[in-house]
């Protein structure tokens, strides 16, 4: 099927998006909200215009009443490479958005108020959008760039951690500077029951990222990142130091000083498969 159809068949309208259109109808603020409307739209199908160049699974490109998400089917296998311009694909999409405006301007089709107005709109969603705080682009920027580095689950953590204080430092910034602005602390909220709903499910986040390494199409592996374990450690400790985009040889040093090594897929088919999930990474030497 044509990829720009699948797309559109993606998108998804939250039913109280209409509400706060038929309130801004009713209020004479029906051009912004149209604007913002637009700016979120393209943000988001730039996110899956991305996605979908990389044959990514998508599930739903959604319109809520206060925002817009491009929901992916993916589980952090995925080149980071990709991810990273899937994630920028969105901010990427107020340069021409701006450009635009200003071409439109200089050509007499669009009165200095209304563009005036569009540009502090794709500004304002730009820069918000990109606050390190999960979900927002900046919060999976940081998710990816820590990942760079660190092991997935570290990663995941460590980004949750600062998502929590920069959204706390941005809540007292607001409390200070416009503490009566509703709508503004309306995403707060989602944002900290996205951040909260996030840290609940970190554990499931990353048993995801392990089935579909296990479970999943063959994955292309860019880096060979070998991890050093002894004979005693647990096998769930040494799945937590898996990084993303590498094949991981373990390199297991014996009590008498030999070492040994076993493919990450015995490791993966011992804890889903043989569910030895207390076993020992030992005792895996003498089953394979």
């Amino acid at each position: 099927m044509n990829k720009p159809l699948e797309l559109l068949r993606k998108i998804h309208i939250h039913p109280l998006l209409w509400v706060v259109i038929a309130l801004a109808v009713a209020t004479a603020h029906f051009i912004e909200l149209m604007m913002v409307l637009l700016i979120i739209f393209v943000h988001e199908m730039g996110h899956g215009a991305a996605a979908s160049f990389f044959s990514w699974r998508i599930k739903k490109i959604a319109l809520l009443p206060f925002g817009g998400v491009a929901e992916m089917d993916e589980h952090g296998n995925r080149p980071l490479k990709e991810e990273l311009i899937v994630v920028l694909a969105g901010p990427l999409q107020h340069v021409w958005l701006i450009a635009l405006s200003y071409l439109l301007f200089l050509a007499g089709f669009v009165p200095e108020k209304w563009h005036t107005l569009f540009i502090e709109y794709n500004l304002m969603v730009l820069f918000f959008n990109l606050l390190p705080i999960w979900p927002l682009d900046g919060g999976k920027l940081l998710f990816v760039l820590l990942s760079m580095k660190s092991a997935f689950q570290e990663a995941h953590l460590r980004t949750l951690y600062f998502s929590a204080g920069a959204l706390l430092l941005f809540s007292v910034i607001l409390l200070v500077l416009a503490p009566l602005t509703l709508n503004i602390w309306v995403i707060i909220g989602f944002l900290a029951f996205s951040l909260y709903f996030e840290w609940k499910q970190r554990r499931y986040t990353f048993m995801r990222f392990l089935m579909e390494r296990h479970y999943g199409k063959e994955m292309d592996f860019r880096e060979l990142k070998p991890i050093n374990a002894a004979e005693n450690d647990m096998v769930g400790h040494v799945l937590e130091k898996f990084h993303r985009g590498c094949k991981h040889p373990i390199i297991v040093k014996k009590q008498n000083g030999k070492e040994m090594v076993m493919d990450e897929n015995e490791l993966l088919h011992a804890f889903f498969s043989e569910k030895l999930l207390t076993a020992k990474i030992g005792d895996l030497l003498y089953t394979y």
